[in-house]
């Protein structure tokens, strides 16, 4: 089974990347995980012109490889192969154009789990993958 983890590096995202470990350990066949971080880059875009040419792209990059620290230390820990994928742009968007690239099986992420007034107008990344993803979605609190 093959399965895009979403990492935000924030806690909720690395119980899911926790789920997607146990699950892909559990599974009799042969399991790959792919972790995926997105940083959306639209605002930074207009800087680029007065920063060194790959200044934000190198700053994105940092941030992105903080953020999946955590998930390859335990992905390495349990013995579950996998591997990483860096993107930028809208993290929905991302989301599910790498999910359809790389043909998985699921999308596993975290849910920040609010349920507000303001989430329910606006959405949030989880909320947006859900609507658009043509595979299944698990959302791990």
């Amino acid at each position: 089974m093959k399965l895009l983890v979403a990492i935000d590096g924030s806690k909720n995202s690395l119980s899911g990347a926790k789920y997607a470990a146990t699950l892909a350990a559990s599974l009799k066949g042969k399991s790959h995980i792919t972790i995926i971080s997105v940083h959306d880059d639209t605002a930074l875009k207009h800087f680029k012109k007065y920063v060194p040419k790959d200044a934000v792209s190198d700053y994105l990059r940092g941030l992105s490889e903080k953020d999946i620290g955590s998930a390859q230390k335990l992905f390495d820990k349990m013995g579950v192969a996998h591997d990483m994928v860096i993107r930028y742009g809208h993290p929905a968007d991302q989301i599910k154009a790498e999910s359809e690239s790389g043909k998985f099986d699921m999308i596993v992420m975290g849910s920040k789990g609010r349920s507000s007034i303001k989430d329910l107008v606006v959405g949030s990344v989880a909320h947006k993958v859900l609507a658009v993803a043509k595979v299944p979605v698990l959302l791990v609190k």
